[in-house]
């Protein structure tokens, strides 16, 4: 890995190092390790069924399509990790008693006690962390945070990334367009 990039560098990339979301990935990737191995080995859970248990200790019941999308899941995924989570009983399921179509999920106390359990670890973990930041240096790192989701938010509405890449076809249509 090379010397940590400034300012300059992350404006005018020239290596993986030096773009912005590469870094904010390799600083997540270490502490994440750290979580992957409490929340795994500890709780028999994933990071994602972690995810997924904090919205709903979050949220209470909730119909599972309005649960997929509040974590921008398509429905077919959130269901399938929702029937992991059942499995383990960490989620109950009902139906919707005035439209049998309508399925909410909930914790179940298994759920609302292994979160109870966890969150404190995590919090610390956090608080760890963030130990030896300085308050400022925090606020800004949380307003620069807050401005990069809004951009991100921004730029992914506009269409500027679209969501698969196909060589094969963007070179046809290239071909074809030199032809032309």
């Amino acid at each position: 890995m090379r010397a940590f990039p400034d300012a300059a560098a992350l404006r005018t990339p020239q290596s993986l190092d030096d773009l912005l979301l590469y870094r904010i990935w390799r600083a997540a990737c270490v502490s994440n390790g750290m979580v992957t191995r409490m929340i795994e080995g500890g709780f028999g859970i994933t990071r994602r069924e972690l995810g997924m248990i904090g919205v709903l200790e979050e949220l209470g019941e909730i119909p599972a399509s309005k649960f997929a999308e509040r974590l921008q899941m398509d429905r077919a995924s959130a269901s399938l990790a929702l029937r992991s989570l059942t499995e383990k009983k960490l989620v109950e399921r009902r139906q919707d008693a005035e439209d049998g179509r309508i399925v909410h999920v909930r914790l179940s106390s298994e759920g609302q006690q292994l979160f109870d359990d966890l969150f404190p670890r995590l919090s610390q973990l956090n608080v760890d962390l963030l130990d030896g930041i300085d308050a400022k240096q925090l606020e800004v790192f949380l307003d620069c945070l807050e401005d990069l989701e809004l951009r991100g938010s921004e730029l992914s509405e506009r269409g500027v990334v679209r969501n698969k890449y196909r060589p094969s076809i963007e070179r046809q249509h290239a071909s074809f367009a030199a032809r032309a």
